[in-house]
Parts: structure tokens; sequence; C-alpha cells
């Protein structure tokens, strides 16, 4: 069990008579790169909302590094990143003052906080833009910030939720890289994304179908399974059973 950092039996989310989340059972392993797939309405994101500690299961069992998801949510948000397509950033806050800012929640110290901020802004080569405010910053770039903002103090798990979206090719491919560096280094990612090309470099994939997980395995698995060339092709003969939408 050491191994595994997320753990759901049966969980389930409902809002009144409603089933956002069905039942769903899967576990997540130290430095996988998870994706977590579905159409708009399928249920992921009111799983990841669960998961990290935002939304109280109706019924079910989940561990996030070793904590239940059910009553010790302060103790998973302490240990996890999150990064968003939508909101990461703040940005009427110069690029230094975000990272403070991040570090601080997360209760890291001062002089650990003024080193990695150096050695962080040295590997994106953003020294120059330090003292920047961070709406000034083109689109990727605030990608890549939030991302090493989300992971700057060391989590067990970073959960993505559509990180790419918006950005060119090249800055994909070099966010990716970042991923992969940081799963290298024992971070769990977590990561949803509605670019299917983006799902072959996961480890493993789960999709989501009306609340319930339909398919998960390995990208090549999965494409064996399907008989299809593509995850896109995976991902729509499964969204074609979908019965509700957002």
């Amino acid at each position: 069990m050491d191994n595994i950092v997320i753990y759901t039996k049966d969980l389930t989310k409902q809002f009144g008579t409603f089933t956002a989340v069905d039942h769903i059972s899967f576990e997540v392993h130290r430095g996988e790169i998870f994706g977590f797939l579905g159409a708009n309405g399928a249920g992921k994101t009111t799983a990841m909302r669960m998961l990290c500690g935002l939304s109280i299961p109706t019924s079910g069992e989940g561990r996030v590094a070793g904590f239940d998801i059910a009553t010790q949510q302060e103790d998973i948000k302490k240990r996890i990143g999150y990064m968003s397509q939508k909101f990461s950033l703040y940005e009427d806050l110069k690029v230094w003052e975000n990272i403070r800012l991040y570090a601080g929640i997360y209760g890291m110290k001062t002089d650990d906080i003024e080193r990695k901020t150096k050695l962080l802004l040295d590997k994106l080569h953003f020294t120059k833009e330090r003292n920047a405010l961070v709406s000034s910053l083109p689109l990727g770039w605030k990608q890549k910030l939030a991302f090493s903002v989300s992971i700057f103090h060391e989590p067990k798990i970073v959960f993505l939720d559509e990180p790419t979206g918006g950005v060119d090719p090249e800055t994909r491919r070099q966010f990716w890289e970042m991923i992969y560096e940081a799963a290298d280094r024992g971070i769990t990612v977590f990561v949803t994304t509605h670019y299917m090309d983006e799902a072959e470099y996961c480890n493993r994939v789960s999709i989501m179908v009306d609340g319930r997980i339909d398919a998960l395995d390995t990208p090549a698995r999965l494409k064996q399974q399907f008989n299809a060339q593509s995850m896109d092709q995976v991902f729509r003969r499964l969204a074609r059973k979908a019965e509700r939408s957002e």
C-alpha cells in the first residue's frame, strides 16, 4: 500500500437525485502520470474535487496521500499541488510574489523560499521577469510558471485540470517535459485533458462516462482493447455511449 497514493472504492457523489460520480474504484501509484479523461458532464471535475478535499463524498471510500478524503481534508490539502487552466496565479501580483504567496500557504520557511525561488527562475529562464506582473506574461509562460508553483513545495501528488488548454503545440511539449521531470522525482501527476494526443503520454488512462469509469489501462492496451489506432478513437467510441452532458 506504500506505493499507492490515491485509492478509491465505490466513491460516489450525489446532488439530490442526480448521481454525478457513480461508484468509481481505482488506484494511482507513486510517480505515475495518470490521465483522468471524460467528456463534459462525465463527472471527472466532481471526482477531482473530492480527491482534493474540496467536496465530501456521499458514500464510498477514498484516500489521498494516506488520508481519508471524507474526514482529513486539511491534511490532504497540505500534501498536494493543484493547477487549473482557469485559475492558478494572481495576475495582479509579480512573479516572485506569486511564488512566495503559495510557498507561504504551504508552510515553507523563508530561507527555503528565497533559495528555491532563485533556482526556479533560473531554470525557467525567468530571472529578468522576476518583478514582472503575471498579467504581462504570455499564456504559455504563465502555465509553465503555474505548474512550477504548484509543485514548489514538493507535494506527493499534483492535480492538473486541463493545464495546457489554449497554449501552442511547442509550449505543450515543453509543459509535458516538466511533467515527466516531476514524475521522475516521485511526484504523482493526476491530469485531465481534452487533448487526446496527451493521453498517449500518460502511464495509465481512465475514461469516465456518465459518472462511471468505463475504461482504465495503459494507452497501448486501451487501443488494443478497442481495436483503435489512437486514444482519440478510443475516447470517441466510449463517449458515444454518454447519455448526459453539462
